[in-house]
């Protein structure tokens, strides 16, 4: 799937796509256990746990969609990631071999000047800056270059625009946008359902916080299932790139009780069912869809 990808950035269709991978393992544990020990293992700005009537969606995501209050909107593109280190001083070098790498330093300002152009879309001329320029946020597993985007809304928008001008994220798809998404389309045998998705709410006042759905877990029928990706750009190496996604999705998977996850042995196999909660709903479509294949 790299391969692929990176022939496409070699033709000159993308500059970066994000192509991701499912795994599977078998849960042993009430899914309600599994986050408990998620909150322990892997605490993250996001957490959330939703039942929707036999199928469960648990996750610590590190990373914002878009934020909305008084007036701003606000995202945080997180692109770049190191493994933790096992001292203090391993840690340290591992970032700043991570801020040295002419590829991860790239691959980031590629995504922020995506997430200044989202916000754009959205917010008064002149009004977007971008803030804490490529910061190391440490989680338990990982780390990661965040920086962060900030506008000042349009008085005719209002949080609904702003999380469709952003959705989906570039550090989930690529850029173009897009184009990144008709490839992903093309090289992703499954639905990514959930992941990738916006997890959070919208508030009488008109505020708003949504993350992105990654480092989550879909339980249905006894299974778990989780998905990671990576960035890929024309130097991206095909195994690296898959050692990553590992990497992302042993952080919601290594300690908790039921073991690690396994890739996932059948690429055409039954997607999973996208989740219909109770109640009224305000459905959305913007250009930046996903199209699925049937």
């Amino acid at each position: 799937m790299v391969r692929q990808a990176k022939d496409y950035v070699a033709a000159g269709d993308i500059i970066q796509v994000v192509p991701s991978q499912r795994f599977e393992t078998p849960l042993t544990v009430h899914p309600f256990d599994f986050y408990r020990a998620l909150r322990v293992v892997n605490p993250s700005p996001y957490m959330y746990y939703l039942d929707f009537d036999g199928l469960v969606i648990a996750g610590a995501s590190p990373e914002m969609m878009t934020r909305t209050e008084g007036g701003t909107i606000e995202t945080r593109p997180i692109a770049g990631t190191r493994p933790r280190g096992r001292t203090p001083e391993e840690d340290v070098a591992l970032a700043a071999e991570l801020l040295a790498d002419e590829k991860e330093r790239a691959e980031h300002v590629m995504l922020v000047d995506l997430a200044r152009n989202d916000i754009g879309r959205v917010a008064s001329y002149g009004r977007v800056q971008v803030e804490d320029f490529m910061s190391i946020e440490r989680y338990s597993h990982v780390m990661h270059i965040v920086s962060r985007v900030r506008g000042e809304l349009r008085p005719d928008t209002d949080a609904f625009d702003a999380l469709r001008a952003t959705f989906p994220a570039g550090t989930l798809s690529g850029a173009p946008k897009i184009r990144a998404m008709e490839i992903i389309d093309e090289l992703e045998t499954e639905r990514r359902g959930v992941y990738g998705g916006a997890v959070g709410y919208f508030s009488y006042s008109g505020a708003s916080d949504t993350a992105i759905a990654i480092r989550t877990l879909v339980a249905k029928d006894g299974v778990g299932y989780f998905q990671a990706g990576g960035g890929v750009v024309a130097e991206s190496d095909p195994a690296s790139e898959y050692d990553e996604s590992c990497r992302k999705a042993d952080c919601g998977a290594r300690r908790p009780p039921h073991g690690p996850p396994r890739p996932r042995l059948a690429p055409h196999a039954e997607p999973l069912p996208t989740p219909h909660p109770r109640g009224a709903a305000r459905r959305e479509r913007t250009q930046d869809d996903f199209r699925h294949r049937r």
